[in-house]
């Protein structure tokens, strides 16, 4: 079997090869051809243990994911992911978890920005600067050619190694601002992200601020978290989510829906809108709100694809059991 670190995926993949494999996925997604149960999700406290498994005809993926939101010196995600041959059962890598669950969470906002954001799209707000904050901020500029980033974070003082991480990938050409308040950061945006698991809505409630934007969340995946406002529905002429499942785990959804602010009827899948090619609803000065709360079925197809493109170049260390 094959071990894949953090530096054997970067040697693996491109930031665009994972938001390639994120549209396979939704095709994969919408013609039903896969076997993939709920989540479990295990909690204690704050803490949550998740188990993911999926099988598809490529491949079969089991990820299990720690998520401990109040670590200080240590990332609040740690995860890895097993991969199996569909026929024999076999298993043919380990994958770092964790830095797969950055890349292909920040591949799917980059997947959103690819079909929903305006193509002219130059500014980003970036609200949650942690490590997952980085990687859709990375996606989000592979997918338009951002040229101002701003970024909020409730602790500030963590926005500096943020932006240093961030111009090692994207380089020092783009304008990076550190924002003192929220809605400073979402005022100039054309697409904003949010990337924290808070339980109380993180954006201003405050419809002015919100019209016109591509607003994608990737931080509540539980029914008691919440990063969006009452009135970002108001001001939304399209919900979407990509996947079903996250209408009922996500606050962002499940409250809306029950409180009536959105028409539970209206809510298109992400795998809709790339199935019928449609021109990006956010073209026409529209606002466009996408909540991911992902699924096992990205992992095993952005780890299979990891694992042919690490055995096409030689990274990865060989195991034997």
């Amino acid at each position: 079997m094959l071990f894949l670190s953090e530096k054997d995926i970067k040697e693996a993949v491109t930031m665009k090869d994972v938001i390639d494999a994120i549209d396979a996925t939704y095709d994969v997604y919408e013609s039903g051809n896969f076997q993939m149960p709920q989540r479990m999700q295990v909690k204690e406290g704050d803490n949550t243990l998740l188990l993911m498994p999926c099988f598809t005809g490529d491949a079969i993926g089991t990820k299990l994911v720690t998520i401990f939101p109040n670590n200080q010196t240590l990332p609040t995600l740690h995860g890895i992911v097993v991969l199996n041959d569909s026929e024999t059962g076999d298993i043919k890598g380990i994958l770092n978890g964790s830095f797969l669950t950055g890349m292909r969470t920040g591949a799917i906002g980059g997947s959103g920005v690819r079909h929903l954001a305006k193509h002219d799209a130059s500014s980003l707000a970036i609200v949650g600067t942690g490590v997952q904050g980085l990687y859709q901020a990375i996606a989000a500029c592979t997918e338009r050619s951002i040229r101002e980033i701003y970024l909020f974070n409730r602790s500030p003082e963590k926005i500096a190694a943020f932006t240093k991480s961030l111009q090692e990938w994207i380089g020092t050409d783009v304008f990076i601002h550190e924002s003192d308040s929220v809605e400073e950061a979402v005022k100039e945006a054309e697409i904003v992200i949010t990337a924290t698991t808070s339980k109380q809505p993180v954006l201003p409630d405050n419809p002015e601020l919100l019209k016109n934007k591509l607003v994608i969340g990737v931080g509540s995946f539980q029914p008691t978290m919440r990063e969006f406002p009452e009135s970002l529905y108001k001001v939304a002429d399209q919900v979407m989510v990509d996947t079903e499942h996250a209408i009922e785990e996500s606050g962002d959804i499940a409250t809306p829906a029950e409180e009536g602010w959105i028409d539970r009827g209206s809510i298109m899948t992400m795998s809709e809108q790339i199935s019928k090619k449609s021109a990006g609803v956010a073209e026409a000065g529209k606002t466009v709100v996408l909540k991911t709360t992902g699924m096992a079925l990205f992992d095993v197809v952005v780890a299979n694809l990891i694992y042919q493109k690490a055995k096409e170049k030689g990274a990865g260390t060989e195991l034997t059991m």
